[in-house]
């Protein structure tokens, strides 16, 4: 074999060692497929160019290239390393476990990138957690001042003494946090419970007994507040009202019974409700009878206030009803027509609308109370009666009462009409005309060509309309020297009089009007 073919051949074993050589470099820094195939392509080119290049410059090409990726190896390994520690110190914060990565190898430029949003998350879920974290601690520590509660465990202490930045968060720590600020919040709940049920018996017995305001001011830096200290300043207090309270027992009972005549009446109680409660009316005022009372308040301020909205709804009712026989009474009475100032016209819009609002009114009351009486399986009962019954009822008693109004205006136009027919209406003052002179009794008067006879204080007048027109009924002096004739007017024997006065009646409609004897002008009675 010449030497030039054997120039040839080493020349060609060498490119192959180089390629191979490049490709274990290119498999440990992890340079993906893709980007092998384009190095490769780049040596291709280098082999295929056309200018003359000699073995010693295609290898110190290679000498080149390969210092490059050593160079990038060691970049990528530090920053592998970093990432690594900053992983470390996270997962230490937030007690997780640390990433995943295998540190002998060459990290891929994708391996880097999935390695530096791992740690992006980490920090944005550390930044959450101690501000959670804070929150909290801030939370737990005021709630522990207010009931002057000292930390005796071991996270109590870490929580409150400890560094912020020392404290582990993790979701463990984070639940028992909360935990532990849900049962302080609990135990302060509780206190302020206490407390403002002290400071309402201590109100209730103030009124009852009257205090006052100079005994009242020592105590009222303690009406605000829940801690030990202000607890048991009420507690005494409250202790030394209550035995004031014994020694005035009436005073104190005779108080009850004003609010629990209150209640009743909010609570809308019967007679029969009320007189139940048989200590109410007792005159002996003992220690007991102030149990009793006091117990019976309770309970009847505790049952209003769970039936309150009813109650309102019920007392809201009241009042429309109540306004809307007002209305009803103002509609029957004629001065209303004067309208002075518009009022008329204001009462009809407001009565128009009330007239609509009301019987919604009674429909929604119905259906919470049917839904109420269904839960609670008991009637609901508004002066002993149950609701539904008592709206029935008041509706029907004014019904009854217009039906009875209307009778008595009828009768009594009836009874008008009569009097009107027996004796004439109220006479008016007549009007003086200029001409006219008044006819002089005995006389003959002239109507529609009529001539009527001189009237005797006891003889009737018939007019043209062929009725019986009568005298009024006025009382007159006998004759001297006879004696005092009495007619009876009660008489039950029919008289030709009462005869002819039935016929009067009936000959005197007019236009389905019965015409009183004041129509007749130009008739002497």
């Amino acid at each position: 074999m010449r030497r030039s073919e054997v120039l040839a051949e080493e020349s060609i074993v060498c490119l192959q060692k180089a390629l191979t050589h490049l490709r274990e470099i290119w498999e440990l820094i992890g340079i993906p497929e893709e980007q092998r195939l384009q190095r490769t392509e780049v040596v291709k080119k280098h082999i295929k160019e056309e200018r003359d290049t000699t073995v010693l410059q295609l290898e110190k090409d290679l000498r080149t290239q390969v210092e490059l990726m050593r160079k990038q190896k060691k970049e990528r390994k530090q920053e592998l390393k970093l990432l690594q520690e900053q992983d470390q110190e996270l997962c230490e914060i937030l007690c997780v476990p640390p990433y995943d990565v295998d540190s002998t190898s060459v990290p891929t430029l994708e391996e880097l990138n999935l390695f530096r949003q791992r740690l992006a998350t980490l920090r944005e879920t550390k930044e959450s957690r101690h501000e959670q974290f804070v929150n909290l601690k801030k939370q737990i520590i005021l709630c522990m001042e207010d009931l002057e509660h000292t930390p005796d465990t071991s996270f109590e202490k870490d929580v409150v003494c400890e560094d912020e930045s020392a404290f582990c968060l993790s979701l463990e720590n984070i639940g028992t946090l909360q935990k532990l600020l849900q049962q302080l919040e609990v135990k302060k709940s509780k206190n302020e419970a206490e407390c403002e049920a002290l400071r309402v018996q201590i109100r209730e017995l103030w009124d009852r007994l009257q205090i006052p305001e100079e005994e009242k001011e020592p105590v009222a830096a303690f009406m605000t507040g829940s801690k030990a200290k202000v607890r048991n300043a009420l507690q005494l207090e409250l202790d030394r009202l209550e035995e004031l309270k014994m020694q005035n027992i009436k005073q104190v009972i005779e108080t009850i019974r004003v609010e629990l005549a209150q209640f009743w009446d909010q609570c809308f109680y019967s007679q029969e409700q009320r007189q139940a409660f048989a200590p109410y009316y007792s005159d002996d005022y003992t220690e007991n009878l102030l149990h009793l009372h006091d117990a019976e308040i309770i309970r009847l301020r505790n049952y209003y206030e769970m039936h309150k909205e009813l109650f309102e709804g019920v007392q809201k009712w009241e009042e429309s009803w109540k306004l809307f026989l007002e209305f009803e009474r103002k509609a029957s009475d004629p001065s209303r027509f004067t309208n002075r100032g518009g009022n008329l016209l204001k009462e009809e819009k407001e009565r128009a609308k009330l007239q609509k609002t009301l019987p919604k009114l009674e429909e929604d009351l119905k259906a919470r109370i049917d839904k109420w009486e269904q839960e609670q399986s008991m009637a609901f009962v508004v002066n002993g009666q149950k609701f539904t019954e008592y709206i029935t009822e008041q509706w029907e008693l004014h019904r009854l009462e217009k039906e009875r109004v209307k009778q008595e205006r009828q009768l009594k136009n009836k009874k008008q009409t009569e009097t009107e027919m027996l004796y004439g209406s109220a006479p008016r003052t007549p009007s003086k005309r200029p001409g006219v002179t008044p006819s002089k009794p005995g006389k003959v008067r002239k109507m529609n060509t009529t001539t009527m006879s001189s009237a005797t204080p006891n003889s009737s007048i018939r007019p043209v309309f062929g009725g019986t027109m009568y005298r009024s009924p006025v009382s007159r002096l006998p004759p001297s020297g006879s004696k005092s004739v009495v007619t009876s007017m009660c008489s039950g024997k029919k008289t030709p009089r009462a005869a002819r006065l039935r016929a009067n009646k009936e000959n005197m409609e007019l236009n389905g009007s019965i015409l009183s004897a004041r129509t007749f002008k130009g008739f002497q009675i």
